[in-house]
């Protein structure tokens, strides 16, 4: 008996929206990168996109676990010595706080050929409101 392999074909994608106020990061990343990558789903396949896309709103109001906002640190550097720049993390939530999640799911996401398909199926927005509504995206409730 052969084993099944999904194919594009038969991927039925749908649309997920995310309310991050109150929610962990970590554990509400992790939720969303399953989603992205199709595990949740009993048609998934290693080596196919079979995810479907997700919509994060209140991105600023996503919650970390103990000293975090102080202590965790986002570097950034160019190719050049010395050019290593460190954001905390309490700074980007004012700079950027769609770049926290972005970030916090892009890593826990495979690192393949993959990868870069599935992060762009994720879509952060500061703010309740989104511009996604055309794609009719259900809500999902995330248990903490």
């Amino acid at each position: 008996m052969k084993t099944w392999q999904g194919k594009e074909e038969d991927r039925k994608p749908q649309w997920w929206v995310v309310d991050a106020s109150g929610k962990k990061l970590g554990r509400m990343a992790s939720e969303i990168a399953k989603i992205l990558t199709g595990k949740n789903k009993p048609t998934y396949t290693p080596h196919t996109d079979m995810g479907d896309s997700v919509v994060v709103i209140n991105s600023e109001k996503v919650e970390l676990s103990g000293n975090k906002w102080d202590q965790k640190v986002y570097f950034r550097r160019s190719r050049y010595f010395g050019s290593v720049k460190e954001t905390k993390a309490s700074d980007m939530r004012i700079k950027d706080p769609n770049f926290i999640i972005e970030e916090s799911v892009r890593l826990m996401l495979p690192n393949n050929i993959l990868s870069k398909t599935l992060i762009k199926k994720l879509k952060v927005f500061k703010g309740p409101t989104h511009n996604m509504a055309a794609q009719k995206p259900q809500p999902l409730n995330l248990e903490q």
